[in-house]
Parts: structure tokens; C-alpha cells; sequence
């Protein structure tokens, strides 16, 4: 029986006029909105994500001046970090090792072409072994760093394409300068689809202070906990540690402690208040969809009381037609919703696939099949909801009255 009224509903809606229509529209950009959003803000997060370059959970970054500076990590404080801050850290019994780094601000010249890069430090022996193992990359053409290297250096991905700002693909074997002195590159890493490696040169950390003379300061400091399961507790020592280093009192910390968790959650919280406001926005624009179904069915009603008394006539009950408007105005809600989450997803899928270009990341499109199908039972509700009272003023016609139009 319900089959039937679906049936007939479908039939009836397929004559309607451009009107009726035009009353999915709330309902389609509303369902567009929210999934595509959602789709959006997913594929964000995890490029967000792939940005930071660390993969292993037991990493605890700190650099000098906080989180506000501009440009590389630390290179905006006034009271640097420095090697001592990382041999002391390295001394906590909670941390089982600080590995200093620096990311500097290099000219490279190749094929008389002349960029400005950043230059990732490299540390030598053991922190060597564990900085390839937490950036987690892997040399696609020739090899990474040893620590015999003096002038060698290796590229992040970007330099091995044409569009690397030179206008011609970067080897290994070939030769650049880097503030004007003469290195051979021996690897191209594996992408990333992180801005900071695939676009980075990787320099051992002697060679180059010898370029930059950054001396004992240090823009940033990895240090890798001995428990993972004790993050937070890593982080209290080395906050507890830099502020008696530094001088400085709880609050007013010229450095900052981050965990991997924490900037994730930082990131998914601005990610989350923007994503809260546009389902705000696209809840306003399905509360107008909403608002014109119960239009569009009331304007039915009127037009086919002849349909309604002829129905009753026959011997058609109240409970039978208020069913047959309801199902109606349901299908008009639901036809929006199908038709916005076909766009939605579509919208979805081509965003992650800017982002894709974008940043150079390889992020494959979510589609949420739970997401789609809640979109599309709200949007059933949604209508039906807005066509009960059109539905009730049908079931309520006199046949006789109905009859007379």
C-alpha cells in the first residue's frame, strides 16, 4: 500500500509546475552545503595533517616565542633556543633525546635561475638514523645524507619537476649553488605532500652553520619521549625545565611545548568553528526550503480539492488522502536532498582535488555513505514535517464541497 502512495506521488510530482520545483531549491543548497562541507573539512584536516612532517607519536616539538611569529618556527624570538637547551632537555628522565635542528633562509642559484629556500639542518650519528625514521622520508633518486657529506645536499621532491621555479628539472649529480658556494645533490626524496619537505633542501647541520653562522641558537628542538603513553608529562618537564633555564614565570613562557595531538586538535577546532557556521547558514536556507513546501502543498490543496473529492467519492478515507499529501511533500524534501548530495559529493571530490594540486599532497576524496544517507532521511522528514499541516487540510475536504471547486 505505501509502494502505491510512493508511486502516485511521484506521478503527481512529475506534472507539477516550475513552482513547485523551484521549492527544492532551499533543501538542495541547504544538503549541497553541509556535505560538501563535510567532505571539505575532512579532506582538510588530513592535509593539514600531512603538513607536519612527523610520524611518530612520540615527537614533543619546542621552539622559542611561541606559535604567533611569522615565518620559520623560532626565527621571529628574541631569546633563541639554543644546544644546551637541548643537551639539558635531553637529560629529563622522561625524554630519550633532543635533537636540535634549524630551518634556514638560503639563496639557490641553478641553471641562472635564483630562488630563495629553506634549508633544513641535519644532525649527525644516531639523531641522524632518528630524524630520517620520525620525518618519515625515503630518498626516491640517490640516496640521503651521510655524515661524511660536506658539500652534498638533498632536495625535496618539488625540485625533481619542471615547475620547481628553475624552469628545468633538477638531477642527481647535478650541481647548485647555495649562497653562492658550489653543492652536488645526491637524493631526491620520496613526496611528502608537505609545502616544508617537498620543498626543502636538506644540508648537514656543520655545513650549514658554516653558510648561515647560526652558532649555538636553534630555531627548533625535537625531542622524542621514552613513553608515549606519558606525552603530557614529557611536555610538564620540558616546561618546567625551559622556564627555570629562561627565567620566566607560568604564564608568561617565551616558548612553546607542542605535542602532534595538540596541534591536531588546535587545527580541527578552527576547522570545526568554521564548519559549525556554515551548517548555521545551510540550516537557515533548509528552514526556507521547509517554509516553501508548506507553501507549494497549501497552493495543491487549493488546486486539486476536484482530485481530493473525486478520491473521497470513491470511497478514498481521510487517513488515505492526509497519507497521499504527506508522502508528496516527503518526496519534494527528499528529491532536494538526493539532488544536493549528488552535488555536494561532486563538490567534495573536486575540492580534495584542488587541495591535491594545491599543496601537492595524494589525498583520496571521502565519501561518507552515512552522511549521505542521513542527509537524505532528514530531507524526507524535513518535508513530510512541513506538509503535514497541507496534508491534514486535505484529509479534513467535504467530498460534496470539494466536488463543487
Amino acid at each position: 500500500m505505501n509502494l502505491d502512495y510512493l508511486i502516485l506521488a511521484l506521478k503527481n510530482l512529475k506534472h507539477r509546475g516550475i513552482r513547485s520545483w523551484l521549492t527544492l531549491l532551499g533543501i538542495f543548497i541547504g544538503v549541497t552545503a553541509v556535505v560538501s562541507l563535510i567532505g571539505l573539512g575532512a579532506g582538510l584536516q588530513a592535509a593539514v595533517g600531512a603538513q607536519f612532517g612527523i610520524s611518530s607519536t612520540q615527537v614533543i616539538t619546542v621552539q622559542a616565542g611561541g606559535v604567533n611569529n611569522y615565518g620559520a618556527p623560532g626565527s621571529g624570538a628574541v631569546n633563541k633556543l639554543t644546544t644546551a637547551d637541548a643537551e639539558a632537555m635531553e637529560k629529563l628522565s622522561s625524554i630519550d633525546m633532543a635533537i636540535p635542528r634549524n630551518l634556514e633562509t638560503v639563496r639557490i642559484e641553478f641553471d641562472n635561475e635564483l630562488e630563495i629556500m629553506s634549508a633544513i639542518s641535519i644532525p649527525y650519528g644516531k639523531e641522524k638514523k632518528k630524524s630520517w625514521e620520525i620525518m618519515d622520508i625515503e630518498a626516491e633518486k640517490g640516496r640521503l645524507l651521510q655524515d661524511s657529506d660536506l658539500k652534498k645536499v638533498v632536495l625535496g621532491s618539488k625540485f625533481g619537476l619542471d615547475s620547481n621555479g628553475f624552469g628545468k628539472e633538477i638531477k642527481v649529480g647535478n650541481k647548485i649553488l647555495v649562497n653562492d658556494e658550489k653543492f652536488e645533490v645526491v637524493g631526491i626524496l620520496e613526496k611528502k605532500g608537505s609545502l616544508i619537505f617537498d620543498s626543502a633542501i636538506l644540508i648537514n647541520d656543520d655545513v650549514l652553520d658554516d653558510l648561515t653562522g647560526y652558532g649555538e641558537e636553534i630555531d627548533l628542538i625535537v625531542a622524542i619521549v621514552k613513553d608515549a603513553d606519558d606525552m603530557d608529562g614529557a611536555a610538564e618537564d620540558i616546561e618546567k625545565l625551559l622556564r627555570n633555564r629562561r627565567d620566566v614565570d607560568i604564564g608568561e613562557e617565551d616558548f612553546e611545548v607542542s605535542t602532534p595531538e595538540a596541534m591536531m586538535e588546535t587545527v580541527n577546532s578552527i576547522l570545526g568553528g568554521v564548519q559549525a557556521f556554515i551548517i548555521i547558514i545551510a540550516s537557515i536556507s533548509i528552514l526556507v526550503g521547509a517554509l516553501g513546501i508548506v507553501n507549494t502543498m497549501t497552493t495543491s490543496v487549493l488546486e486539486r480539492k476536484k482530485e481530493i473529492g473525486i478520491m473521497k467519492a470513491i470511497g478514498a478515507r481521510n487517513s488515505q488522502v492526509f497519507i497521499q499529501f504527506f508522502f508528496e511533500s516527503g518526496m519534494l524534501g527528499f528529491i532536494g536532498g538526493l539532488i544536493g548530495a549528488i552535488f555536494g559529493t561532486l563538490i567534495g571530490v573536486v575540492g580534495v582535488m584542488g587541495i591535491n594540486n594545491f599543496l601537492g599532497t595524494e589525498l583520496s576524496p571521502v565519501i561518507d555513505a552515512v552522511l549521505i544517507g542521513g542527509a537524505l532521511i532528514g530531507s524526507f522528514f524535513i518535508g513530510a514535517v512541513a506538509g503535514i499541516t497541507p496534508a491534514m487540510n486535505a484529509a479534513k475536504q467535504n467530498p460534496v464541497e470539494a466536488l463543487r471547486g
